[in-house]
């Protein structure tokens, strides 16, 4: 099966992992096993747990990663990686790699319907299984689907653009991509389409978010991830928009959040110490050079941090 996928922050997000030949890795979204290959290829006598939840990607990582014997592939989603983990009988992680959002092949396979360049079923389905956007889009009240647009798509034409679909199914049901996206330019301003970008691009984003339940699913995996880490593991997580990005900082400084006592307190009597440490202070954003080869690596920002040993 042909999968054509380029990582993005390749190269930062390995070096980011700082893999220990011994270790015992994870990578929870691992696609077409650009990432995943490089960390096995890595190790000696350590293990890579390979995660993804789509059977397309699964079947590519078989083909590509089934001559390591260190790589364990599962189909799952990586929020689910305390489960993973017991079924497999770890109890530990080195390291945990995240891949935040919908996949090169995803985008560029218009059957899958994530990407609002073809006409194709609306679908978004990352695991092709549960409800589709179409399912969404034809059975969600007008207000409902107003909260998505904005929320997950900071859409500012969330009410219109809702109305216009709520609307628009009374007459025949929104299937395609193409039906979508003509109700999605009906409903904005002729000088908004003109700006910012193609105009379906926030409402496609948010339905894909809503479909895949994406960022309780972070939400969960970066609390597990961290959870199984050992002391000394790292996590790199690498996210493509703000909504994303803010989860991950966000949680990141909690868990490298010391001492909150006031400054005039002599002693500290909180007693609350750091859990981690950031590996980089700000974000890794994609190299000039990247961006050229890769437009889509535009957004893309890599957070790492390093778990400290509880007696820290």
């Amino acid at each position: 099966m042909e999968f054509s996928h380029k990582p993005v922050l390749f190269r930062e997000a390995i070096e980011g992992l700082a893999v220990r030949p011994a270790g015992i890795y994870l990578d929870g979204t691992a696609g077409g096993g650009g990432h995943s290959r490089a960390v096995a290829e890595r190790l000696t006598t350590g293990r890579l747990i390979a995660v993804d939840q789509d059977p397309d990607a699964i079947a590519v990582l078989q083909e590509r990663l089934g001559s390591f014997p260190c790589v364990t592939i599962v189909q799952n989603n990586f929020s689910n990686m305390t489960e993973i983990a017991a079924q497999l009988q770890i109890d530990h992680l080195d390291g945990v790699l995240l891949d935040i959002g919908v996949s090169s092949r995803q985008l560029d396979t218009p059957e899958r319907g994530f990407s609002f360049h073809a006409d194709a079923p609306l679908d978004m389905r990352m695991s092709q299984s549960g409800p589709t956007a179409a399912d969404l889009v034809n059975t969600l009240p007008w207000q409902s689907l107003a909260e998505i647009f904005s929320r997950y798509g900071e859409e500012k034409f969330s009410r219109s653009i809702a109305q216009a679909i709520a609307a628009a199914r009374q007459t025949a049901p929104i299937l395609t991509t193409e039906q979508l996206t003509e109700v999605i330019r009906s409903a904005i301003p002729a000088k908004a389409r003109r700006e910012g970008g193609h105009p379906s691009r926030r409402v496609f984003q948010a339905l894909r978010i809503a479909v895949n339940g994406e960022l309780d699913a972070l939400s969960r995996g970066l609390d597990s991830a961290f959870e199984l880490l050992a002391p000394g593991g790292r996590l790199a997580v690498i996210t493509f928009h703000s909504l994303e990005d803010r989860i991950v900082k966000q949680r990141m400084a909690k868990w490298c959040e010391g001492c909150t006592c006031p400054p005039d307190f002599p002693v500290c009597v909180c007693g609350k110490k750091p859990q981690a440490v950031l590996v980089n202070r700000k974000p890794i954003e994609a190299s000039p050079q990247e961006l050229e080869e890769n437009p889509r690596s535009r957004s893309a920002k890599l957070r790492v941090c390093e778990k400290l040993a509880q007696d820290h």
